[in-house]
C-alpha cells in the first residue's frame, strides 16, 4: 500500500506536469514574514516551519545543530523525513490530528551519532502553516537515567554494607578462634595457618566492597601527590611485570600538586587501575602515570562522573591496551561487572576505585579507544602545606587491669574478645546489646572502658556511648565495626572515642585496650 508521503510527491509530479503543458508558472515558496523567520532562528529549540501538506519551508539553526550536518535541513523535505525511521509511523498519525497533544519522539541520526530524543509541539499558523518544535529531551534522560543508576547503586551499597557487616562478625570469630587454638596448642600453627589466610583474603574482599559502597574507614591527610605517587613506583612495577614499562609523568608545569586523601586508598587506586591494565594488555605494553591540574569554570560532562565547579588536582593513568568496547565502558565501574569471570574477577577492582574517589570528593572520567584507555582521577586541590607521616604509636603501657564492660550482639565473638581481655588481666562484664548494657550503667555499673560494636539491635553503639558519657563522662569508649569509622560522626571523634574496624583479633583489642589514657577511679 503507497503511504501518504509518496502518495504526496506523485500528485506534485502530476500538478507539475500539467502546468508545464498548460504553460503555467511555477508556484513560488510561500513568502515568509521577515519577523517570524527572525523569530524562528531565535528560538533555542528546534524548530520548522510547515506548509499545510507537512513539507518543511524553513529550519532554524538549533533544529540543524541537532540533526548534525549529514542530515540537511531543507525546503521541499517532508517533515517526517527528520525523524527516526521507527518513530515516523507515530509521528505521520500525529500531524493528521485535529489539536495534537505534546508528543515525545525521536530525531533521525546521522551515522556515528545517537538519536536525539525530543517533545514534539505543533503550533497553528496563518494560511494552513504550521510550526513544529522539537526540545531536546537528551539532558533530561540523562538525569533520569543517573538518578535510576544512582538509586540502584545506593540499594547494592546497602546491601553490600549489610553483608560486610555479617561476614566482618564471621571473619573475627574465626581469626579470634584460630589465634585462640594455636596459643592453647602452639603445635597448630602450621595446620591452621590456611584458614587465617582464608580469613584474611576475606577481609581484603569486605574491605573492597566497602570502598564501593563508600562505607569504609578514611584517614586523610594532605599529601604532594607527586611524592605520593613516586613512593608507589616499586610496588607499580613489581604487580605490572617486567614486560609492562611504566612511565612516570609527575607535576604540572613544576607546580606542586596538594591533595587531602587517604594515603592506603591512593595506593589502592593505583594498585587497581595498574592491576586492570596488565590484565587488559596481556601481561605486555605500556603504562604511564600522570598529574596534573585542571580547573573548572562550570559543571563539565564526563563518564561515569560530571566534574563539579572547582580547582581540581588531577591523576591520570593510561594503558595501551586494546581499549575498551563501546557497549561495555558504560558498565565497567557497576559491582561485580566482570568480563574476566573465568579468570578469578570479582567485579569490584573498577567499582572500588569509583568508591574511594567518590567517597574523597573527587570525580572519575574514563575514556577508550584502540590502542588507549584513560583514566583521570580529579581529587579537589589543597593549598596548604603537606602533612608529615604520623608519628609512630607510643609502646603500648603496662596494661593495667581495668574494668571493661563488652557489649556486642554477637555471642561468640563476644565470648572470644572476653577471654582475651580477662587474660590480660582485665575484669569483664559482657552485654549481649545497648539497651541491656545502659540498664546495667543506670542500675549502678560503673566500669572504666566501654568496648561496643556499633550496630547492633535497639540502642546502637554510637547512642550507647553517648547515653553512658553522660552518667560516666571520663569513661574510656572504644567501638567496633564492619562499617566505617564516619559511622562515628565528627563529634565522636572529638570526644576521644577510639574505632576499631573488623574483623580483628582478640589480640588487636588488648592491645588497643592497653593503649588507653589509664583509668580514672569511679
Amino acid at each position: 500500500m503507497m503511504d501518504a508521503s509518496n502518495a504526496r510527491a506523485r500528485l506534485r509530479i502530476v500538478a507539475n506536469g500539467i502546468r508545464n503543458l498548460l504553460g503555467l508558472p511555477e508556484p513560488g515558496p510561500m513568502a515568509l514574514d521577515p519577523g517570524l523567520a527572525a523569530l524562528l532562528d531565535g528560538l533555542p529549540h528546534g524548530a520548522v516551519l510547515l506548509d499545510a501538506q507537512g513539507i518543511v519551508l524553513r529550519g532554524n539553526a538549533a533544529l540543524r545543530a541537532m540533526l548534525g550536518p549529514a542530515l540537511p535541513v531543507r525546503p521541499g523535505l517532508p517533515v517526517l523525513s527528520l525523524l527516526d525511521p521507527a518513530a515516523r509511523p507515530d509521528a505521520g498519525a500525529w500531524l493528521e490530528s485535529a489539536i495534537p497533544a505534546p508528543l515525545e519522539s525521536v530525531l533521525a541520526a546521522e551515522e556515528g551519532r545517537a538519536p536525539v530524543p525530543v517533545l514534539l509541539r505543533l503550533i497553528p499558523m496563518p494560511n494552513g502553516a504550521r510550526a513544529l518544535l522539537a526540545e531536546d529531551l537528551s539532558e533530561r534522560d540523562r538525569h533520569r537515567e543517573e538518578a535510576e543508576a544512582g538509586e540502584r547503586l545506593r540499594a547494592i551499597g546497602q546491601l553490600a554494607g549489610g553483608i560486610a557487616h555479617d561476614v566482618n562478625n564471621l571473619l573475627s570469630i574465626i581469626l579470634g578462634a584460630t589465634d585462640a587454638a594455636i596459643l592453647a596448642a602452639p603445635a597448630t600453627r602450621e595446620e591452621l595457618r590456611p584458614a587465617q589466610d582464608a580469613a584474611a583474603r576475606g577481609a581484603g574482599l569486605v574491605r573492597r566492597l566497602l570502598a564501593f559502597a563508600r562505607r569504609q574507614q578514611l584517614e586523610p591527610r594532605v599529601l604532594d601527590l607527586d611524592e605520593a605517587v613516586a613512593a608507589a613506583t616499586s610496588m607499580l612495577q613489581s604487580l605490572l611485570g617486567p614486560e609492562v614499562a611504566l612511565e612516570m609523568h609527575p607535576g604540572a608545569l613544576g607546580r606542586r600538586v596538594r591533595v587531602r586523601v587517604d594515603p592506603l586508598q591512593l595506593d589502592q587506586i593505583l594498585l587497581n587501575l595498574a592491576a586492570n591494565a596488565r590484565d587488559a594488555m596481556g601481561g605486555k605494553g605500556r603504562l604511564t602515570i600522570a598529574t596534573d591540574t585542571a580547573l573548572a569554570l562550570r559543571e563539565e560532562p564526563g563518564h561515569p562522573d560530571p566534574l563539579p565547579p572547582g580547582r581540581w588536582a588531577v591523576l591520570e593513568v593510561s594503558d595501551t591496551g586494546p581499549g575498551i568496547p563501546a557497549e561495555i565502558l558504560p558498565r565497567i565501574v557497576e559491582p561485580f561487572f566482570t568480563t574476566r569471570m573465568a579468570q578469578g574477577g570479582t567485579g569490584l577492582g573498577l567499582a572500588t576505585v569509583h568508591g574511594i574517589v567518590r567517597q574523597s570528593g573527587g570525580a572519575l572520567w574514563i575514556e577508550s579507544r584502540p590502542g588507549l584507555t584513560r583514566f583521570r582521577i580529579h581529587l579537589p586541590r589543597h593549598e596548604g602545606e603537606a602533612e608529615p607521616e604520623p608519628a609512630p604509636a607510643p609502646a603500648p603501657a603496662s596494661p593495667a587491669g581495668r574494668h571493661i564492660l563488652l557489649v556486642d550482639d554477637e555471642a561468640p565473638l563476644r565470648r572470644l574478645a572476653a577471654v582475651a581481655l580477662e587474660r590480660a588481666g582485665h575484669r569483664v562484664t559482657q552485654a549481649e546489646d545497648g539497651d541491656t548494657a545502659l540498664e546495667m550503667i543506670e542500675d549502678g555499673l560503673r566500669p572504666a572502658t566501654l568496648v561496643s560494636d556499633i550496630a547492633m539491635p535497639g540502642l546502637d553503639g554510637v547512642a550507647l556511648a553517648r547515653a553512658t558519657r553522660a552518667i560516666l563522662p571520663h569513661m574510656s569508649v572504644v567501638l567496633v565495626s564492619g562499617y566505617a569509622e564516619a559511622a562515628l560522626g565528627q563529634e565522636m571523634g572529638r570526644e576521644g572515642v577510639v574505632f576499631l574496624p573488623k574483623p580483628y583479633r582478640p589480640a588487636q583489642l588488648v592491645d588497643l585496650v592497653a593503649r588507653l589514657p589509664e583509668p580514672l577511679s569511679t
